[in-house]
């Protein structure tokens, strides 16, 4: 049916960590993935520091909002990453889970979101060779 796999990315507030990942691997993929991003607890705004962060490797979020999180976008994704949301993510039988221990970068200077950018970037390029080899 759908030979495109969906791969959801899953913070509490959709304002840092999720936001760089669907970014970052939305970027990288150019098609072959479809990716979503939510929140537990959605935020107002996504945190300009990361807004920078990605702006500095050309990549623009400044239209980006924060997501709820919505059992009809974890039941639609072949992949449901989280990064700290913790019991608030509804697991389903038969979805792939990652779980990426990740610093948040909620209220840290641009300098601390840099490295947690290119962690997330690391991981996202190694989950795309995976989605893709599985498709062969």
């Amino acid at each position: 049916m759908n030979d495109v796999p969906e791969v959801l990315f899953v913070c509490i507030h959709n304002a840092g960590r999720s936001q760089m990942a669907a970014a970052l691997l939305d970027h990288h993929a150019q098609g072959r993935v479809r990716v979503r991003s939510a929140g537990s607890e959605p935020a107002d705004k996504v945190n300009p520091a990361v807004v920078q962060a990605l702006a500095e490797i050309g990549l623009d979020i400044s239209k980006e909002f924060p997501k709820p999180l919505t059992d009809d976008a974890v039941r639609a994704a072949d992949a449901v990453i989280t990064m700290g949301c913790g019991d608030a993510c509804p697991v389903y039988p038969g979805k792939r889970y990652l779980d990426w221990q990740l610093a948040d970068p909620a209220g840290k200077p641009i300098e601390e979101v840099r490295p947690i950018r290119d962690d997330i970037d690391r991981r996202v390029r190694e989950l795309l060779d995976e989605l893709v080899a599985h498709k062969g």
